[in-house]
């Protein structure tokens, strides 16, 4: 009878079970027919063995820069929050370091990158970076115009909430960048929405906002926005197979944590991905300011653009995730120059920073001013006051619009961390320098396009007819 290696024989040799089994049989019973022992079968099986699994770094093994000051009970509270999600999620394996920014606020469960975090780790985590990938901020000068014609003029051109352009009022990315979708596995199924969403701003914080420079009173508009549907659609793909990797490598590694090995196929076809939608996110900043350009008849004499909202790889190897901070050292990308945008909320200004590379920020600067409560909290919180009266004394001296046409008191002012602070924990820790501010004339967001949406218009005609029966 002629010998064979089944799954019992591997079970016996000290293997786990698994899909592997039947390539592992295949090559086993090969090396019998070819006249091998037993034994040489079994170590050819052995050989499609899965690596084992990573273990997860013991808590507070590895270095978590702190960048951020409490200075009441409440930020006292998110400070708490997010030092636990970080210390969590540094226990991943292939992470190396971490960091937190005066910003930074929970972001989904205990483990989860919170908003103004820095990771640094071996792999990609596409849950690092988030849907939202590249979010970024672009600046553009327009010397000789008036803030009141530029906001209006941008009100015309840009486009606010849910899903992409219309049929007829289109844009097509260039022709570089759309061959280069069109080159990505990943990529090359969403060109539609690469179309679709060009020159779109989306909702929640996004804004199109104008004011002057400090420095030099000349008027400039300043974008904030990310990548749209091509951006969350590749997170989803990259979520899928950063999932493969961890139940294979790391199943005790939280799913938020996941990632894509570096030097592999799936990683440079990932790497490639974000690369590409970085480009399409800058045309995408760059055609909403050119639009405006075009209406006023007007030139841009200075403009700028980073992303806050990404990954880098630095020289030592190492893929430095910034969700919700800003890079501060030398040379982050081909096109960087020495400034960045720091935005704090629509009444206070913009500002214009130099980076300082700081050890204690891995690199990296706030992206923003932050929250220490949800929008769902925040809400609550001025409850017994219309949003009318909590829009006209927060917006008080600057021309605020929603997009919808709805306020959105989320978006007001007093959602956001107190930008006296944030200005002086940039200072206190050493993160960025600042070198001007744009003073703020007036800011346009989606507002709460979900008020008048005819899902909950149904929804509440339905709730009225049951409270008539």
């Amino acid at each position: 009878m002629t010998e064979i290696v089944s799954g019992q024989d591997l079970i016996d040799a000290g293997m786990q079970q698994g899909k592997w089994f039947a390539r592992a049989l295949v090559a086993a019973n090969g090396v019998l027919e070819q006249g091998g022992s037993h034994e040489d079968a079994i170590e050819a099986a052995r050989g499609f063995a899965p690596p084992p699994a990573l273990p997860l770094h013991a808590g507070g093994a590895l270095p978590l820069h702190l960048n951020i000051q409490a200075e009441n009970q409440h930020e006292a509270a998110n400070v708490e929050a997010v030092t636990r999600s970080m210390t969590e999620l540094m226990r991943t394996p292939v992470v190396r370091a971490g960091a937190i920014m005066p910003d930074a606020c929970p972001a989904g469960s205990p483990g989860t990158i919170p908003v103004g975090g820095v990771a640094v780790s071996e792999g990609i985590h596409p849950g690092m970076h988030s849907a939202d990938i590249c979010c970024s901020m672009a600046i553009s000068v327009f010397p000789g115009v008036a803030p009141a014609a530029l906001l209006d003029a941008v009100h015309a051109v840009t486009h606010f909430g849910p899903g992409g352009r219309q049929r007829g009022q289109q844009f097509r990315p260039s022709k570089e960048v759309f061959a280069r979708f069109e080159a990505n596995p990943l990529l090359r199924d969403l060109t539609s929405a690469a179309i679709e969403h060009f020159g779109t701003q989306g909702d929640g914080n996004h804004f199109a906002y104008v004011g002057t420079l400090k420095s030099s009173g000349e008027t400039a508009l300043v974008t904030h926005h990310g990548s749209r549907a091509p951006g969350a659609r590749l997170y989803n793909k990259g979520m899928k197979i950063a999932e493969g990797v961890r139940r294979t490598l790391s199943p005790e590694t939280l799913p938020q944590n996941a990632w894509i090995p570096a030097d592999t196929r799936e990683g440079d076809e990932y790497w490639e991905a974000l690369q590409v939608i970085r480009e399409w996110t800058k045309g995408n900043h760059m055609l909403i300011h050119d639009l405006a350009a075009e209406k006023l008849s007007a030139k841009v004499s200075d403009r700028f653009w980073n992303e806050h909202n990404f990954v880098f790889r630095r020289s030592d190897g190492l893929f430095y995730h910034g969700k919700g901070a800003t890079p501060a050292f030398d040379d982050w990308a081909d096109d960087a120059t020495d400034l960045t945008l720091i935005p704090l909320n629509m009444a206070e200004p913009v500002l214009i920073v130099r980076g300082k590379n700081a050890e204690n920020g891995l690199g990296f600067s706030p992206h923003g001013a932050g929250r220490n409560f949800s929008r769902t909290q925040h809400r609550r919180m001025q409850a017994g006051r219309s949003d009318a009266e909590i829009f006209a004394e927060e917006t008080k001296g600057i021309d605020a619009r929603f997009f919808s046409g709805v306020t959105d008191i989320s978006e007001l002012p007093s959602a956001y961390k107190n930008a006296t602070s944030m200005r002086r924990q940039i200072e206190h820790f050493g993160l960025a320098e600042i070198v001007d501010e744009v003073l703020p004339y007036g800011c346009i967001m989606a507002g709460d396009w979900e008020a008048n949406a005819p899902w909950r218009k149904k929804k509440e005609r339905r709730e009225a007819e049951a409270r008539r029966q």
